[in-house]
C-alpha cells in the first residue's frame, strides 16, 4: 500500500470564500460560504482489500462497499488508536470535500489525543453538495449518499473492530443537513450527531430532482414537533430502539439556511427523543452564545442547542470540535472501561409518586477481582426520563442508559458495594429497570 501521509502537526485554521452552488443552483447565485482552507497535496489511497490504512495520515479508501452515488471515502486513523475505537463521521459543506473537512477542522488532532477514528465522506457530483432532498436519501437503504456513508462505516467497523455503540456524525452546512439525514435514516447506527448550520430531517425534500429547496433554506417550512418527529421516524418504519442524541448549532444572522431552521431542528429532535421542548437548563458558555439543553442538564443531554448571536452561516470556529466531543462523550483519554473478571449483583428499589420517582441502585462486586472503573448499563421502562442523579453520571436520560462512576467511587473491591441513585419523571410506569450490566457483563438481580 503506497501512502503519502499528511504531517500529524496541524496547519493553522484559515478561511476562504467558497461559492455555495452558484453554477448549479441559480437560486443561490448571490450566496457564499466561508469554509476552512484546503491544503495542497493528495491523500494516499488504500483498497479495502488491503486492510488497515497508514496511521496518522489522511488516506483514501476504495472498494469499500455499496456506493450508489459514487462518494469517495477518506480516513484518518491515529497512531494511538484505542482498542474498539469510536468513529466520528465528519461531513463537509457544499463545494467542499473530505480533504477540505480534514484540513479545516481539528478532528484529526483530537483523534490523536483521544484515540478515535475520523471518517470523511466526499461528494463527487458537480455541486459537491450532499443529497439531502431526494426520496432515495430520505429513507433507510433507499440509495444515494446515506447508503454509501453506511458502507464506509461498515468497512471501518470490520477493519478496526470499532465500537458499534460509539459511531457519531457531525457536519457543516450541507454536512449538517446530512447529519440530520443520517440520524433519521440510521438511528440504530449513530449514538449522537452535531449539526453546524443545518436544517431538520426532511426539510429539504424535493420530488423534481432539484438539490435545492428555497422554502426550507428561507426558514419558511414549519411543522409541529410531532410532524417533524414523524418525518424522521418515517425514514425507518417500525424501529423502536434508542434514538441518537443531537447537538444543534446556528447563527442568528444566517442568510443561507435561515435561523428559523434552528428552532425547527429543536422541535424535531426533542420529539424524536420523547422529551419536552421546554429547556431543562439555559446558560451562556461563551459571550454571545445561548445554550439550551432538553431532557437533561448534563453534557450529554438528549438534545443540546447553541445559538450564536449576530453570527452568520459560517459559524464554525476552532475550539468548537472540542465541545462536540464533550457532547459525544469522547473527550477522555484511552478506551472505555473494559469488562473485567468476576461477577456482580444489583439491587434496585423505587419510591414513586404521581409523575416522578426516586430510584436507589446498589452494585455489589461478587467476584474475586477488584473493579477499577465501571459503567452500569440498564434500560428505563417506557415513559421514564432521568432528571437528576447522584453517585454517577447518567446518559442519555431515557431508553438505554449508562451510569458511569464518578471520581470517588470508581473502585469496587471484591465483596464491596457502591450505591447510586437517580430521579426520574414517568408517565405511569414507575417500575425499576429489570436488568443491569457492569462493564458489559450481565449482573444477577439482588
Amino acid at each position: 500500500m503506497s501512502a503519502t501521509p499528511h504531517p500529524a502537526t496541524r496547519r493553522p485554521l484559515r478561511s476562504i470564500l467558497l461559492a455555495l452552488v452558484a453554477a448549479l443552483l441559480p437560486l443561490l447565485a448571490a450566496s457564499a460560504l466561508t469554509a476552512p482552507a484546503v491544503a495542497a497535496g493528495e491523500p494516499a489511497r488504500a483498497s479495502a482489500r488491503q486492510g488497515a490504512v497508514p496511521a496518522a495520515a489522511l488516506t483514501e479508501v476504495t472498494n469499500f462497499g455499496t456506493n450508489p452515488s459514487n462518494l469517495r471515502m477518506y480516513l484518518y486513523v491515529p497512531e494511538s488508536v484505542t482498542p474498539e475505537p469510536a468513529v466520528v463521521v465528519a461531513v463537509h459543506w457544499c463545494t467542499g470535500s473530505g480533504p477540505d473537512m480534514y484540513n479545516g477542522t481539528e478532528y484529526d488532532t483530537l483523534a490523536d489525543r483521544y484515540g478515535f477514528i475520523v471518517l470523511y465522506p466526499s461528494v463527487t457530483r458537480s455541486s459537491k453538495c450532499f443529497d439531502v432532498s431526494s426520496p432515495q436519501a430520505l429513507r433507510r437503504g433507499g440509495g444515494s449518499d446515506p447508503v454509501g456513508i453506511k458502507s464506509m462505516i461498515d468497512w471501518v467497523t470490520r477493519t478496526y473492530d470499532a465500537d458499534t455503540g460509539r459511531i457519531f456524525a457531525t457536519g457543516i452546512s450541507s454536512g449538517a443537513m446530512m447529519t440530520n439525514v443520517l440520524l433519521g435514516d440510521y438511528p440504530d447506527v449513530f449514538a449522537a450527531g452535531a449539526a453546524f448550520s443545518g436544517v431538520p430531517f426532511g426539510c429539504f425534500a424535493t420530488t423534481d430532482g432539484s438539490e435545492w429547496n428555497s422554502a426550507c433554506s428561507g426558514g419558511t417550512v414549519t411543522h409541529t414537533p410531532k410532524e417533524w418527529g414523524d418525518l424522521a421516524r418515517g425514514a425507518y418504519p417500525g424501529y423502536t430502539g434508542t434514538r441518537p442524541r443531537m447537538q444543534i448549532w446556528h447563527g442568528t444572522q444566517d442568510d443561507v439556511l435561515r435561523y428559523p431552521n434552528f428552532g425547527e431542528q429543536i422541535k424535531q429532535w426533542t420529539d424524536v427523543q420523547g422529551v419536552s421542548g421546554t429547556p431543562t437548563v439555559t446558560d451562556t458558555p461563551q459571550s454571545g452564545w445561548t445554550r439550551t439543553r432538553y431532557g437533561g442538564t448534563g453534557d450529554r443531554a438528549p438534545v443540546e442547542a447553541i445559538s450564536l448571536q449576530g453570527v452568520g452561516h459560517n459559524l464554525y470556529a476552532q475550539g468548537m470540535a472540542s465541545r462536540v466531543l464533550t457532547f459525544f462523550g469522547l473527550d477522555s483519554s484511552g478506551p472505555a472501561p473494559q469488562p473485567q473478571p468476576g461477577a456482580c449483583k444489583v439491587t434496585a428499589s423505587v419510591n414513586a409518586w404521581n409523575t416522578g420517582l426516586t430510584a436507589t441502585v446498589t452494585v455489589t462486586n461478587t467476584g474475586a477481582t477488584t473493579v477499577n472503573g465501571w459503567k452500569l448499563g440498564f434500560t428505563l421502562p417506557a415513559g421514564q426520563t432521568v432528571t437528576g442523579g447522584w453517585g454517577a453520571t447518567y446518559a442519555p436520560s431515557s431508553g438505554s442508559v449508562t451510569a458511569t462512576n464518578v471520581s470517588y467511587n470508581g473502585t469496587i473491591a471484591p465483596g464491596s458495594s457502591v450505591s447510586i441513585g437517580y430521579q426520574a419523571g414517568h408517565g405511569g410506569n414507575s417500575a425499576a429497570p429489570a436488568a443491569f450490566t457492569l462493564n458489559g457483563t450481565a449482573c444477577a438481580a439482588g
